[in-house]
């Protein structure tokens, strides 16, 4: 099954961004390693690692709202911790839902290459849930 692509922002698809199913676990987001998301010689711009981290979180918050018809993600807080250089070579995002309510959602995302217990960036967000008004 594939988390649908359409819901994600026009930035996702800028930077390459494919979404699948990872089994039990939900979306994996993946990003190639192209010029476009290049910061220094033979690394990743921090901004597209932080870009791909924040779409994997709004994209595994609306794969979690995926029931229901209207809802916007707009994040309101965004901390990222980078933990060492992203090589050239294909990248992986995941994330975790810490807490849905009504209005907020609580998110932990982290980014990896090779090896998913060595992640590359993790990011910690508040994520604002605009929801239609009922009957409309």
């Amino acid at each position: 099954m594939t988390v649908c692509e359409t819901k994600l922002p026009p930035y996702a698809h800028f930077l390459g961004i494919t979404v699948e199913r990872d089994g039990d676990r939900g979306p994996l987001f993946q990003m190639p390693f192209e010029t476009r998301v290049v910061g220094r010689p033979h690394f990743l711009h921090g901004g597209a690692i932080a870009g791909l981290l924040e779409i994997a979180a709004v994209g595994t918050v609306l794969d979690a709202l995926a029931g229901e018809a209207g809802v916007g993600v707009k994040p309101i807080n965004v901390t990222v911790d980078f933990m060492r250089g992203g090589r050239e070579r294909l990248t992986f995002a995941a994330a975790t839902i810490a807490r849905l309510g009504n209005r907020i959602a609580n998110v932990e995302a982290f980014a990896w290459q090779d090896d998913r217990s060595r992640p590359i960036a993790a990011a910690r967000m508040t994520l604002m849930l605009r929801r239609a008004p009922q009957g409309e």
